[in-house]
């Protein structure tokens, strides 16, 4: 089965390796004899699904998450092996997405305004008048 990331990125189901292992937490005696951990492994250095632009973007967003060009993500959230699946597809198709994702623009450094900067030290001041009444009067 493929796995749409954007309506211009589609990755082959060969390119996707599966690994199971059994998973942790409930279920009973069925977790015991059961895989239903996922992992969802692509290449993307080797992938022949994006472009190379898209696979510069990638490697250089993904860094941290990449073992030797290779993206992996686990599912065990729930009890099914085919439900961990879907999870982990949905999961590898949110960070590739969200790493070729465009940049958000930079946030431009503006000054407070001049009634906010007022309204704060004023508060300021009615802080310090309230702390003050509270002290013990001093004996003169």
């Amino acid at each position: 089965m493929h796995l749409e990331v954007l309506p211009t990125l589609t990755i082959p189901a060969s390119e996707l390796g599966w690994r199971f292992s059994r998973a942790s937490g409930p279920g009973g005696q069925h977790v015991n004899t059961t895989d239903t951990r996922v992992e969802l492994s692509w290449n993307v250095s080797a992938s022949l699904a994006v472009s190379e632009s898209q696979r510069l973007i990638l490697l250089s967003r993904l860094g941290q998450r990449l073992v030797d060009g290779v993206i992996t993500v686990t599912a065990s959230e729930e009890r099914s092996q085919l439900r961990n699946r879907e999870i982990a597809m949905v999961k590898l198709a949110d960070v590739v997405a969200g790493a070729l994702a465009p940049a958000a623009p930079e946030r431009r450094a503006t000054k407070p305004t001049r009634g906010s900067a007022r309204r704060r030290l004023s508060a300021k001041k009615q802080r310090s008048t309230t702390k003050q009444q509270r002290r013990r009067p001093t004996a003169e």
